[in-house]
C-alpha cells in the first residue's frame, strides 16, 4: 500500500458541502413552486389570452431551458478557466436573484404586455444561471472528496435536487391550504420566489469564502502561465466526445427517470386513473422521502462496487419494472401506488447516486466542469424537459396507459447499450490522473 493510500483522507469541509447543497436545492424548490403555481402564474401574466392560460406559463417555462446549454458552454468554461468558486459564486447569485425579482413583478393588468416580456426574460436568466448549478457542485464536491468516497459525497446532489422539489411542493401546497384562492392570486404565490432572494444570498456568501479546490488549485500550480490553454468547450468537442456521449447517455435515464417518476406521476394519476389529486400527491412526496434517504447509501455502494455496474444495472432494472409498476400504478390503490413508486424511486436512486460523481470523474480536471455541465444540460434540454410532454402525448395517441413505461424502457434500453461500449471505470481513481 502506498503511502498516500495509508494516510487517513481528508473529510469534505461542511461549508463546501453545504454550499453544494443549498444552491441545487434553491434551483429546484423555485422549479416546484413554478409548476404548482403555473395555473395562477397563468392568471397573472396571460389573464387576456386567446390561447389557454397555463399552457403560455408552462411553454414560458420550457422556454427557459433552451438557454441552459450555452448556460452550460459558458459556466463550465469559466469554471475551468477562473476557477469552480468564480463560477459557483456568480451563476447562484443570477439565478436567485432572477426568482427574487419574477416575484417582484407587476401583473398584466398593471402594465400590460411587458409583464409577461419579463416573466420569460427572467426565466430565461434562470435557465441560463442554473445550466453551471447541479455539475458545478458535482465537481466542486468530487474534487473535495477523498477518492474512495466520491460517490458517498457527490450523492448530495441528487438529494438536493429531491429535497428542493419536495420543499417547494410542500410550501406550494401550504400557501393554498392556507390563503384564499384570491389572495394566492394577489401574493401569495409571490412568497417561494421572494424567499430565494434571501436564500440566495446566504449561498453566495459561502462560495465567495470558500477556497479553489485542491485539485483544481493543483491544476493551475502545475500549468505552464507562458502557454494559452485551449478553450474548454472547443477541447471536450474535439477530443472527448466519446465521453460526452457516455455523459449524456448517462443523464437520459436520470432526466426522463426523475421527471416521469417524481414530477409527472401525480398528473399521470389523476389524469389517466381515478385517483384523487391529494392522494396522488401524497404517493409522489412518500417516493421523494424514500429517494432522498437511499440515495446517500446507494452512492456509498458505488464507491465500493463502480459507477459503470451500477449504471448498467439500473438501465437494466428499469426495463425489467417499468410495466409492472405502471399496471399497479392504474389500480389507483393508494398502497399498490406507493409501492410502484417506490419500486421505480429506489430503483432511480441507484441511478441518481452515480449521476454526479460520475460526469465528474469522466473528464479531466481542464475541461471537468465545462464536460459535464454540457452533458448534464443536453440530456436535460432533450430528454428530461420534454419527458412529460412525451409521455402525454404517447398516450393520447395510443390510449395505453403503460406508453410512458415503453417510454422509460426505450430510453434505458439506448442509454446502455450506449454506456455498455463508451463508458469507463474510474472510481477511486485520483481526479488529477485522469487524462
Amino acid at each position: 500500500m502506498s503511502a498516500e493510500a495509508a494516510r487517513p483522507m481528508p473529510k469534505v469541509p461542511f461549508k463546501v458541502a453545504a454550499s453544494s447543497f443549498l444552491g441545487n436545492f434553491i434551483e429546484w424548490f423555485d422549479y416546484a413552486t413554478y409548476t404548482y403555481f403555473a395555473i395562477t402564474i397563468g392568471i397573472v401574466f396571460f389573464p387576456e389570452s386567446e390561447v389557454n392560460s397555463t399552457l403560455l406559463a408552462f411553454a414560458v417555462f420550457a422556454l427557459s431551458f433552451v438557454f441552459r446549454p450555452l448556460g452550460a458552454a459558458f459556466w463550465g468554461s469559466m469554471g475551468d478557466k477562473k476557477g469552480r468558486k468564480w463560477s459557483l459564486s456568480l451563476s447562484i447569485f443570477m439565478m436567485t436573484g432572477a426568482a427574487f425579482l419574477i416575484g417582484c413583478l407587476p401583473s398584466y393588468e398593471t402594465v400590460g404586455l411587458l409583464s409577461p416580456i419579463l416573466l420569460l426574460c427572467l426565466r430565461s436568466i434562470q435557465g441560463f444561471s442554473a445550466a453551471g448549478e447541479y455539475s458545478g457542485a458535482a465537481v466542486f464536491l468530487a474534487e473535495y472528496a477523498p477518492a474512495n468516497h466520491r460517490g458517498k459525497y457527490c450523492s448530495l446532489v441528487p438529494a438536493s435536487t429531491a429535497a428542493g422539489l419536495l420543499a417547494g411542493s410542500t410550501a406550494a401546497l401550504v400557501i393554498k391550504l392556507l390563503l384564499p384562492e384570491a389572495d394566492v392570486i394577489s401574493w401569495g404565490w409571490r412568497i417561494p420566489f421572494l424567499l430565494a432572494g434571501p436564500l440566495g444570498l446566504v449561498a453566495h456568501y459561502i462560495r465567495t469564502k470558500l477556497e479553489d479546490s485542491p485539485t483544481y488549485q493543483e491544476m493551475t500550480s502545475a500549468a505552464d502561465p507562458a502557454k494559452e490553454a485551449p478553450h474548454p468547450t472547443r477541447l471536450v468537442f474535439k477530443k472527448y466526445k466519446k465521453r460526452l456521449v457516455a455523459s449524456i447517455a448517462a443523464t437520459m435515464v436520470n432526466s426522463v427517470g426523475f421527471y416521469l417518476v417524481l414530477t409527472y406521476l401525480p398528473t399521470y394519476l389523476t389524469s389517466y386513473t381515478s385517483m384523487e389529486a391529494s392522494a396522488a400527491q401524497l404517493a409522489t412526496d412518500i417516493a421523494l422521502v424514500t429517494y432522498i434517504f437511499i440515495i446517500f447509501g446507494a452512492g456509498k455502494v458505488s464507491d465500493i462496487v463502480g459507477r459503470k455496474k451500477m449504471l448498467l444495472g439500473s438501465c437494466a432494472a428499469f426495463i425489467v419494472l417499468s410495466i409492472p409498476a405502471f399496471m399497479m400504478l392504474g389500480t389507483a390503490q393508494l398502497p399498490v401506488v406507493i409501492a410502484a413508486e417506490l419500486i421505480m424511486c429506489v430503483t432511480l436512486s441507484f441511478n441518481d447516486a452515480n449521476i454526479a460523481c460520475y460526469q465528474a470523474e469522466m473528464f479531466p480536471t481542464e475541461v471537468r466542469y465545462t464536460g459535464a455541465a454540457l452533458g448534464s444540460n443536453i440530456a436535460y434540454v432533450v430528454f428530461g424537459g420534454t419527458a412529460s410532454m412525451v409521455a402525454t402525448a404517447l398516450i393520447d395517441a395510443t390510449g395505453n396507459g403503460l406508453m410512458p413505461a415503453y417510454y422509460m424502457m426505450g430510453i434505458c434500453l439506448v442509454a446502455g447499450i450506449v454506456l455498455l461500449f463508451t463508458a469507463h471505470e474510474y472510481a477511486g481513481v485520483k481526479l488529477n490522473d485522469i487524462e
